[in-house]
């Protein structure tokens, strides 16, 4: 049933940078349906404590099911922005491990009643909380041409945003658009049909970053992290686009400088301190068996960094 809900990507490499303390406390700022969660809590003691955070409700109350015997997790429905105060919550000051997985899982993506799928003609919504935030579809019914082109070329890196966001701005003129089916509708015709599932999935990609926040969520968890773990803690990012990707790798590189004075400065006077050493001078990627297998797991980079 696990396997049919999320297969976790990365997972050996994932479990191999992060867990390097039997007894410790983790968090797990991306809980899904608990794939890297449950590998957590297998290779850790009974005395260790593993966090595990996430928006959606269905992937909270699965794993508040899943994992009711074992006194270890703690389970919460909420951002993995919150990590300060969660931490408090749990009485940890420090965690030895961090991980975040930025995928949506392929239940979202496969879930009609999610809407996050494309495949399927549902409520364009594309929140992971569907209690905060405003929907994709009042994002298109509202925002003008010049934003949504903005968005889709931002988020989605989709070079023919302007098009699209003028489709979308006349259609609209005549009938509010609130479903996938009628986005799709948009899409199709405006490429042959063997590139509609890219741009699809570029369309999709920046409207559910931009209503989620994403981005900046990102930023703010990092920050936080880094002040979170314990020295020898590790952090283990795994992005799938290269927006996230290009934060994750300048967050490690910037907090890996001891100095940042402009060249040429004589003496350092910028007060700043190297907080991280950067383990993956590259990002990990999927072997192609495990592509093979899960097609989802292509795009994703694998970043690790340990506190000094």
């Amino acid at each position: 049933m696990d396997n049919e809900i999320h297969v976790p990507v990365l997972l050996k490499e994932s479990m191999e940078y992060l867990v390097n303390k039997k007894e410790g406390s983790y968090f797990d700022g991306t809980l899904g349906f608990g794939g890297h969660f449950s590998h957590i809590l297998n290779l850790t003691g009974s005395k260790s404590r593993v966090v595990g955070t996430d928006k959606d409700i269905k992937a909270f109350n699965y794993c508040i099911k899943k994992f009711e015997n074992d006194n270890r997790a703690r389970i919460y429905n909420a951002p993995f922005t919150e990590i300060d105060i969660i931490s408090k919550i749990e009485f940890i000051d420090k965690f030895d491990g961090i991980f975040a997985d930025l995928g949506v899982s392929s239940f979202q993506l496969d879930d009609k009643d999610s809407g996050f799928t494309y495949r399927e003609d549902t409520v364009l919504d594309l929140r992971m909380d569907k209690s905060s935030g405003i929907p994709a579809y009042e994002v298109l019914n509202s925002l003008p041409e010049g934003e949504i082109a903005s968005i889709l070329f931002n988020y989605g890196e989709e070079k023919k945003s302007r098009l699209i966001a003028r489709r979308i701005v006349e259609f609209r003129s005549t009938e509010k658009i609130m479903r996938t089916g009628q986005l799709r509708g948009i899409i199709a015709k405006l490429v042959p049909p063997k590139f509609e599932a890219d741009m699809l999935s570029r369309v999709f990609q920046a409207l559910r970053i931009y209503v989620n926040n994403e981005l900046e969520e990102l930023k703010s968890f990092l920050a936080s992290s880094v002040k979170r773990l314990g020295k020898g803690g590790r952090i283990v990012v795994i992005s799938y686009h290269s927006l996230e990707d290009r934060i994750v790798k300048e967050f490690f590189k910037y907090e890996n400088l001891e100095c940042v004075c402009p060249p040429g400065t004589p003496i350092c006077i910028c007060g700043k301190e190297r907080t991280l050493n950067i383990i993956t001078r590259k990002p990990v990627t999927p072997s192609d068996e495990e592509i093979k297998i899960n097609r989802r797991a292509r795009s994703a980079k694998l970043r690790a960094a340990e506190k000094i």
